[in-house]
């Protein structure tokens, strides 16, 4: 299974749901999902199945920007961790 990206409203504000593999080849199309969902958008990332190292460092500058990451498998936020530059 390749990415499906679904939108709905939720709390006044734009939920972009992520199911199957996010990878490289599907971060520009999630990026524009996110530049057309207006203020505070967020992922839901609960039906993820598989992330690449493009798609972990394109999660952590979402998060960084303010997009919320709902439902975010423990993996993920271990790979993430990780892979963040050291603080200076």
């Amino acid at each position: 299974m390749t990415l499906r990206i679904e939108r709905v409203r939720a709390g006044g504000r734009v939920v972009i749901r992520l199911i199957g593999r996010v990878q490289a080849e599907c971060v520009a199309a999630v990026e524009a999902e996110i530049e057309g969902a207006g203020p505070r958008p967020a992922l839901e990332l609960q039906e993820v199945t598989l992330v690449d190292v493009e798609a972990v460092r394109f999660l952590i500058t979402c998060q960084d920007s303010g997009v919320a990451l709902l439902h975010c498998s423990p993996y993920i936020r271990r790979w993430m961790a990780r892979e963040r530059p050291p603080h200076a």
